[in-house]
């Protein structure tokens, strides 16, 4: 059985190593659990390992708010200090504060 302890929690500002975004953990796999078209989409250079945690986000760039779903490899913790405008955060959690959000829903 595989073990793996993820690195980012719940509510925690995260921004991804590669591409322009940043979003608010709000769900984590403890390993791939994504459509194989989704990953056959990626370019093979690019794909992450499949055994690793993977992040579901609210996100934001500089055009549009959207979920993501990131491997670990690909995501730094965000210390910025600044608060993600993603219009769904506030459905899911409590007012910013010390870089993060405090979870306000019940999850499974």
């Amino acid at each position: 059985m595989l073990k793996t302890r993820a690195r980012y929690h719940l509510g925690q500002v995260v921004r991804h190593r590669k591409h322009p975004f940043r979003g608010v953990v709000f769900d984590v796999d403890a390993e791939f659990n994504n459509t194989e078209e989704w990953y056959e989409a990626i370019p093979e250079d690019a794909r992450p390992i499949k055994d690793q945690p993977f992040y579901h986000l609210l996100a934001e760039n500089d055009q549009s708010y959207y979920v993501a779903y990131v491997s670990e490899q690909n995501l730094v913790a965000d210390y910025s200090g600044e608060p993600v405008s993603h219009p769904d955060v506030p459905d899911l959690f409590g007012e910013f504060e010390d870089g993060a959000y405090p979870l306000q829903v019940q999850m499974n």
